[in-house]
């Protein structure tokens, strides 16, 4: 759960990305259905499918105010339509989101993906915006180093808004002995991280407010490669890009006048494994996250190389009840150069930082009804956060959820410096 709100090296500012990130992603549903238009053809031939949802969705705080002052964390109605257009070897899949926020961003719309396939033989390719998941964890994230929306766990949304798309070319190949998946994403795609209008976030220097932000000029690239090992899922991931949240930099440590964030260059080496035991799944999985940008540690606005470690265990004791246990663990590497660099004042990180989960889920009512609750809490400083959720399916199309955001932990925590920030979330979702 390392990536999420901001850290001692991970403040995040979104006032002056989000205009120009609302229009990046309102020309992209544009451009979707434009390209949808000169597929018309293809389309014609195909089975065509078109679905979608609206929704409403509220989440108001329970502790104080936000930084806005305003009481609600999230407020808006939204719609999504999407295309599914197959034919032969081809598939194309259009998926964009119309909403209203009351709370000052307005109208909005978004890609979330849009893509087309092509497969053939023992290969297959997919180009536009998809969203990719890597890794074996459950709201922890080890070999998953591609973008999520960590305001939008935290403001109560549905859980599928957790992940954004990737714009990228995906290349599956399948020999034999094992498959392969190749991403290649021409333009880096950060993360988005809390709002801090609407959330509470740790920054060791408010007093500055002149502050700019600068995304890397070129993109980055995965590969996965995974196969059976004796009765286990197991695959290897290799990553050259960048951290997903930016780092700060004061441009003084005296009398600093302005702050950039920037995301420094990273290279994720990983495995993961899992398979049966006993009458669960047990999952493992590891990577080294190279800090390619300071590798000696001694950068204090570069995060310092470090190596995670995940296992989870998820077993279903009784029919319609599920338990998942992880156990996370990040180990930072040259600590001491990171000790000796680190400016006075500024909250001291551990080296190694040990993380228990829990899920628990319970259907009731043939189905209709799920009662689930999530926590998380890291034993190396006390921060926590608990998600408990009710949701009701009313009929195979309308559904309603309830739920809370609460955390805890000392004031500059990944989870501590949200304490103000508890909230009750509801959903309602029509779908058609």
């Amino acid at each position: 759960m390392r990536a999420a709100p901001c850290t001692r090296k991970e403040c995040p500012r979104r006032e002056r990305r989000q205009s120009r990130s609302l229009w990046r992603d309102g020309r992209g549903v544009v451009a979707a259905f434009c390209f949808i238009a000169l597929l018309a053809p293809l389309a014609a031939r195909a089975e065509v499918a078109l679905s979608g949802f609206v929704q409403q969705n509220t989440a108001f705080n329970t502790e104080a105010a936000n930084p806005d002052g305003r009481r609600y964390k999230w407020l808006e109605e939204r719609a999504q339509i999407k295309l599914d257009a197959t034919g032969g070897a081809w598939r194309l899949l259009a998926k964009g989101d119309l909403a209203y926020d009351h709370l000052g961003r307005k109208d909005e719309s978004e890609l979330r993906e849009g893509y087309l396939d092509y497969a053939a033989g023992n290969w297959d390719l997919r180009l536009g915006r998809q969203v990719i998941t890597w890794g074996l964890g459950d709201l922890v994230f080890v070999n998953d180093v591609f973008p999520k929306d960590h305001e939008a766990l935290f403001a109560g949304r549905p859980l599928e808004y957790l992940k954004r798309g990737t714009d990228a070319v995906r290349l599956g190949a399948y020999p034999d002995f094992a498959s392969f998946e190749l991403v290649v994403a021409p333009d880096f795609r950060e993360s988005r991280t809390p709002d801090p209008r609407r959330f509470g976030l740790y920054d060791p220097m408010p007093a500055v407010t002149s502050r700019e932000t600068v995304k890397p000029g070129q993109g980055d690239v995965g590969l996965r490669i995974y196969r059976d090992v004796a009765g286990w899922d197991a695959a290897l991931y290799l990553y050259s890009g960048f951290q997903r949240t930016p780092s700060m930099r004061p441009d003084s440590m005296t009398a600093p006048t302005k702050i950039t964030y920037f995301y420094p260059k990273l290279s994720v080496y990983g495995a993961s494994a899992s398979g049966r035991v006993g009458e669960g799944v047990l999952s493992l999985e590891a990577a080294y996250y190279d800090s390619r940008q300071d590798r000696p540690g001694n950068d204090f606005a570069v995060p310092n190389s470090q190596t995670r470690l995940l296992a989870g265990y998820q077993i279903q004791p009784v029919e319609d009840l599920s338990l998942g246990l992880q156990y996370y663990a990040e180990h930072m590497h040259d600590y001491a150069a990171y000790s000796a660099a680190l400016p006075a004042g500024f909250p001291v990180e551990k080296q190694t930082n040990h993380t228990v989960t829990l899920r628990v889920t319970q259907l009731l009512k043939h189905q209709t009804l799920r009662l689930s609750v999530y926590a998380a809490y890291n034993a190396s400083n006390g921060d926590h956060f608990i998600n408990p959720e009710v949701r009701y399916s009313f009929t195979d199309q309308i559904w309603g959820a309830v739920g809370a955001n609460l955390f805890g932990g000392k004031p500059w925590g990944q989870f501590g410096q949200l304490s103000r920030d508890d909230n009750v979330y509801l959903q309602m979702r029509y779908e058609f």
